[in-house]
């Protein structure tokens, strides 16, 4: 089986720890496939967030 990269899943951690403010634990009990899905969904979010205010 192959193993998740140590990195990879550290920064998937961090970026939703500080946009959600989820406890690490939970987290970390994500599947990868959710844990990949909410990064994508907040990922989206900013970037809505960004072009609003850029188009203002």
């Amino acid at each position: 089986m192959m193993r998740y990269p140590t990195e990879a899943l550290w920064q998937e951690i961090v970026y939703l720890a500080y946009h959600l403010h989820w406890p690490l634990d939970d987290l970390l009990d994500l599947e990868h496939a959710d844990r990949a899905r909410l990064v994508r969904g907040v990922a989206a979010l900013n970037a809505r967030a960004w072009e609003a205010v850029r188009s203002q």
